[in-house]
C-alpha cells in the first residue's frame, strides 16, 4: 500500500492540534481574565497567566484536601520604633465596597501617611449604598490597629475638631502607590494644605510578588496590607461559630470544609458564557466531582440566602450551606438582617480566608485577597476551576498559580 506522506502529516497535526486543545481546555483557569473594577476605566490584567501555570503534581495528588502546610514568618522586619516627632498635618480617608478592597486602601493610607510624616486618622465604612455608613470599630479592632502601628505613624481616632472640610484636599492614589507617585502627585498638596482626604483607586488587581529593588516603605507597605487589621470581638465571635459549626458538620472529612465563593447576583452580573470570569453552579459542582470532592464533603457557599437554582448543588453535595443555615441564631439580627450587607461581606472574607479548601468561582479582587491571607497562614489548597474534559483530574493540577509558582504579592512579606 503506497502512504501519501502529506496524510500522514496531515494526521500528525490533527493529533496534535486536540491534544493541545484538551491541555487548553483543561486548563481554562479564569486568572488571566480582564475586568474592570467599579468606576474604573482601565482594563485589569490577572496576575496568573495560564500559559505560565507551571502546575506540579504532589505526592498525593489524588487527595483534594491535601496541599495546606504550616503558617509562614515574615521575611521583612518591622520597622523600628521610633520616637514620632510632630505631626505635619493629617490624612483621612474611608474604607469602602468590602473587606477585599480595605486592605489595599488601608496599605496606601498607612505608606502615604508615613512617607509625609503626617498623622493618619481612623477611617470610616461606607457600604455600596448611599447613607450605609459605619464606624471603623464596628467590624475591626480600633486598639489592635493602633498598637499594630504604634511607632509606625501617629494614629488618632477622630480628625481634630479645628479642621474644618474646606481645609482638606482631595487626592487621589492607587492602591499600590509608590514613593515617586507620592513625591510627585501626593507631597505638593499636602505641603500646601497640610490635611488631604485620600480617594483610593484600583487600576489592577495585579497582587505579583513584588520584583523590582526593595525600597524603605516596602517593610510598612506588608505591616499595613498584612499585620494591621483585626476583627473586634463580636464580629471574631461569629465568624469562629460558623467555622465551627462547619467544621462539626464535617465530621466524615477530619473536620475540612470547603468555601466557594459563589454569589448568584455576581454570576448574573458577569454573565459566565465566553470568557472565564466566573463559573457557573453547574460547572462548580462538575468541577468538585471530578477532582475528588464526594458527597460527604461539607460546603460553604458566600450566597446569602438559599436559592432554588442551588439545588443541583446540594442534589450531590447534600452538606451545602449558606449564611442563614449556620449562623447562630441569636447573631442573624445584628449580622445577616441589617440593611446593608458589610458585616456579611467580612464574615466570608475570613471564612474563605480560613477555610481548608478555597474554591473562587469568581475572579477579582475578593479571589487575590483573599489568597494572600491564605498563603500567610500557609492554607496552600486553593482551586482555581476549570472545565475538564473526561471523568477525572488530579486536583493538585489546579492549585493556583499564586502557591504553585509563589507569585503572589504576599510572597514579597511572607517565606
Amino acid at each position: 500500500m503506497i502512504v501519501d506522506l502529506r496524510q500522514v502529516v496531515a494526521g500528525v497535526l490533527t493529533v496534535t492540534m486536540f491534544v493541545m486543545l484538551g491541555n487548553m481546555i483543561k486548563r481554562e483557569h479564569f486568572d488571566s481574565v480582564h475586568e474592570k473594577l467599579p468606576g474604573m476605566a482601565e482594563e485589569i490584567r490577572y496576575a496568573d497567566n495560564p500559559s505560565e501555570q507551571g502546575i506540579t503534581s504532589s505526592p498525593k495528588s489524588g487527595d483534594p484536601w491535601n496541599q495546606n502546610s504550616g503558617e509562614l514568618k515574615p521575611c521583612w522586619e518591622k520597622p523600628e520604633l521610633e520616637a514620632l516627632g510632630d505631626s505635619k498635618g493629617s490624612i483621612t480617608f474611608s474604607l469602602i465596597n468590602g473587606p477585599e478592597y480595605h486592605v489595599s486602601q488601608i496599605s496606601a493610607a498607612v505608606v502615604v501617611a508615613k512617607y509625609l510624616g503626617a498623622t493618619l486618622v481612623i477611617p470610616d465604612i461606607r457600604g455600596s449604598n448611599p447613607g450605609d455608613e459605619r464606624r471603623f470599630g464596628d467590624i475591626y479592632d480600633v486598639d489592635k490597629f493602633i498598637q499594630n502601628l504604634d511607632g509606625v505613624v501617629n494614629v488618632v481616632r477622630e480628625q481634630p475638631s479645628d479642621i474644618s472640610a474646606e481645609d482638606v484636599a482631595v487626592v487621589r492614589v492607587p492602591s499600590k502607590v509608590t514613593e515617586d507617585y507620592i513625591s510627585e502627585h501626593v507631597e505638593p498638596v499636602f505641603r500646601t494644605k497640610s490635611n488631604i482626604r485620600l480617594a483610593t483607586y484600583f487600576p489592577s488587581v495585579n497582587m505579583r510578588k513584588k520584583k523590582t529593588q526593595k525600597s524603605e516603605l516596602d517593610a510598612v507597605t506588608c505591616l499595613a496590607m498584612f499585620g494591621t487589621l483585626e476583627l473586634q470581638p463580636d464580629v471574631r465571635e461569629v465568624v469562629d461559630s460558623m467555622i465551627e459549626r462547619l467544621k462539626t458538620l464535617s465530621r466524615k472529612s477530619n473536620g475540612h470544609f470547603v468555601a466557594i465563593d459563589l454569589r448568584l447576583d455576581m454570576l448574573e452580573k458577569r454573565n459566565c458564557q465566553g470568557s472565564k470570569k466566573c463559573f457557573s453552579i453547574q460547572e462548580i459542582k462538575e468541577f468538585l466531582q471530578k477532582i475528588g470532592f464526594n458527597k460527604d464533603s461539607t460546603i460553604y457557599l458566600t450566597q446569602s440566602r438559599w436559592d432554588s437554582s442551588l439545588d443541583t448543588l446540594k442534589d450531590f453535595f447534600p452538606k451545602t450551606y449558606t449564611k442563614e443555615s449556620i449562623m447562630p441564631i441569636d447573631k442573624k439580627a445584628k449580622f445577616l438582617t441589617s440593611e446593608d450587607s458589610e458585616f456579611e461581606k467580612v464574615i466570608d472574607f475570613y471564612i474563605c480566608s480560613e477555610s481548608h479548601v478555597f474554591v473562587p468561582a469568581i475572579s477579582g479582587l475578593f479571589y487575590t485577597n483573599v489568597v494572600g491571607k491564605r498563603i500567610i497562614s500557609g492554607r496552600n489548597q486553593i482551586l482555581v476551576p476549570a472545565i475538564i474534559e473526561g471523568t477525572s483530574a488530579p486536583a493538585a493540577d489546579y492549585l493556583s498559580s499564586y502557591v504553585v509558582k509563589k507569585n503572589h504579592f504576599a510572597h514579597s512579606c511572607f517565606c
